[in-house]
């Protein structure tokens, strides 16, 4: 399996939000950002962190913050600054939108990493998720093709590279919960304990 030092986390963080209404990354949930749960879910497996924003208030995280060169287009430059300013091969790409995430989710990934796929991502309910997911460094360069080429669907840069989904079991999925709208935030909360009780319960 890669070690420590081999990793790096990106988070990307502070896009638009529309459907929110404001940055997701600093949403509370039982008296702590939304961002520091995937942070938290990442240190014990990376070497850095990035945060990907361009909002300055993540500054005092204590992490690298890095921004777009190309801006407002979306996930496929995010992940693409994440990469070329990462120093390891191996990176796990979270959004910062995914509080019941865990790190025995992510060590997943790392556990499925080959010599043939640039992406490994987790596939959860039917649906694979690249935010959730580890990628090479070498895929860093593809997206900023595609990025200067106009490309902005995520799927569709992700299937440009080689690409194996990791399927959850139907007792994690809960983990890859990710919150879009105040509704979806308001039911978060009202569950959170229930969420949380199956969150705790992945497969060590």
């Amino acid at each position: 399996m890669i070690e420590k030092k081999d990793i790096t986390g990106i988070i990307l963080s502070g896009g638009k939000s529309s459907r929110m209404g404001s940055d997701k990354g600093f949403l509370n949930l039982n008296g702590k950002p939304f961002v520091q749960y995937s942070i938290d879910a990442l240190e014990p497996l990376v070497s850095e962190i990035i945060i990907v924003s361009d909002h300055s208030e993540y500054d005092k995280f204590g992490y690298r913050r890095i921004t777009d060169s190309i801006k407002n287009a979306g996930p496929v430059a995010g992940i693409s600054a994440g990469l070329e300013a990462s120093k390891t091969t191996f990176n796990l790409v979270l959004s910062c939108d995914i509080p019941l995430i865990t790190t025995e989710v992510l060590e997943k990934l790392i556990q499925n990493t080959n010599n043939k796929h640039d992406i490994i991502q987790i596939e959860s309910q039917g649906k694979s998720m690249p935010l959730i997911a580890l990628y090479k460094k070498s895929c860093g360069s593809i997206f900023r093709k595609l990025v200067e080429e106009n490309e902005r669907r995520l799927r569709v840069a992700v299937n440009t590279c080689k690409v194996k989904n990791v399927v959850l079991e139907s007792k994690d999925e809960k983990t890859t919960m990710n919150v879009n709208t105040q509704e979806e935030l308001k039911q978060l909360k009202d569950n959170i304990n229930d969420l949380l009780d199956c969150a705790n319960k992945t497969i060590r």
